[in-house]
C-alpha cells in the first residue's frame, strides 16, 4: 500500500500463501521500489495462526524476518520509526510551517513552548485519526495545512506582536497537521494491538525527524537574533513561505 496522500493512489492487496511443509522462519522481501520509485511504500500486515506482524517496507528496509509460532517475536516497530523520520523529513509543508513558526519565535522559552505545543497537538490527532476515533477528509486536511503555512508567514510579515500567542497558533494548526501525518498509517488495517505499536513507532520517528530539523534551525536562528539583517531575512523568508503556502492552498483546495 503506497504512502497515502490526496494526489497519490493507494492500493490494498490481500495475498494468501499456503505451504505443505511447516514454516518456522519466514523471510519477506519487497523490491517494488525498483519499479515504482523511492516514493513508493509498502505497509504490510502479515497474519499467521495466533500471530500478527506488521512492517513498513522502504528502500532502506526491504526485507523482514518473522519467526512463526513465536508470539514474542519483534513486530517491525523499527521500520515504522524509519517511516516516521522519512515522512517528516520529506514533508516540506510540515517543515515550512514549523520554520515559519520559529522565524519569529522569540527567546528560548518561547521556542520550547512552540515546539512542545506542536508536538502535543499533532501527536493527539495522529492517534485519534489512526485509531479511527476522529477522521477528516484528506482534501480538507491538506488544504488547511497549506493555509496554516500561509497564515504563520503572513503573521511574520504583517503582525508586530506574535510571540506571546505563537504557541497557541502552533497548537491549533498542529492538530490539523496530525491528521496529515495519519495518512501514512490509517489505511493499513492493523489489529488494535499491532496498530498501537506501529503508531508509537511512527510517532517516535516523526519526533526524531522533527528534532533533527529543529537542531539545525535553532542555532542558525539564534545567531540571526539581534543582527542588523534579521528583519530583512525574516521578511524575505516569510514572503517566500507565504507564496508557497498560497499556491499550495489553491492547488489542494480547487485543482
Amino acid at each position: 500500500m503506497s504512502d497515502a496522500a490526496p494526489s497519490v493512489e493507494s492500493v490494498t492487496a490481500v495475498v494468501n500463501y499456503t505451504c505443505a511443509a511447516e514454516i518456522r522462519d519466514l523471510r519477506i522481501r519487497d523490491d517494488l521500489f525498483d519499479v515504482l520509485g523511492a516514493d513508493y511504500h509498502t505497509l504490510a500486515r502479515i497474519d499467521a495462526p495466533g500471530q500478527t506482524t506488521q512492517f513498513a517496507f522502504s528502500t532502506d528496509s526491504r526485507e523482514t524476518r518473522i519467526e512463526l509460532g513465536n508470539a514474542g517475536s519483534p513486530r517491525g516497530i523499527g521500520s515504522f520509526v524509519l517511516l516516521g523520520i522519512e515522512h517528516i523529513l520529506t514533508g516540506w509543508d510540515h517543515l515550512l510551517f514549523l520554520l515559519g513558526l520559529l522565524l519569529r519565535g522569540g527567546g528560548w522559552l518561547s521556542l520550547v513552548k512552540i515546539i512542545t505545543a506542536f508536538t502535543i497537538a499533532h501527536s493527539m490527532t495522529l492517534a485519534l485519526a489512526v485509531l479511527d476515533i476522529v477522521t477528516l477528509p484528506d482534501r480538507l486536511v491538506e488544504a488547511v495545512i497549506a493555509l496554516s503555512i500561509a497564515f504563520v508567514a503572513a503573521e511574520n510579515i504583517f503582525m508586530r506582536q506574535v510571540v506571546a500567542r505563537r504557541w497557541v497558533v502552533s497548537f491549533v494548526f498542529g492538530l490539523v497537521h496530525g491528521f496529515g501525518f495519519s495518512s501514512a498509517l490509517r489505511e493499513l488495517g492493523l489489529r488494535t494491538h499491532g496498530l498501537l505499536l506501529a503508531l508509537f513507532g511512527f510517532n517516535l520517528g516523526v519526533e526524531i525527524g522533527q528534532g533533527l530539523v529543529v537542531a539545525v534551525a535553532l542555532p542558525a536562528l539564534y545567531l540571526l537574533r539581534g543582527t542588523p539583517w534579521e528583519p530583512s531575512v525574516v521578511k524575505s523568508s516569510s514572503l517566500a513561505i507565504l507564496l508557497f503556502g498560497l499556491v499550495l492552498f489553491v492547488e489542494r483546495a480547487f485543482l
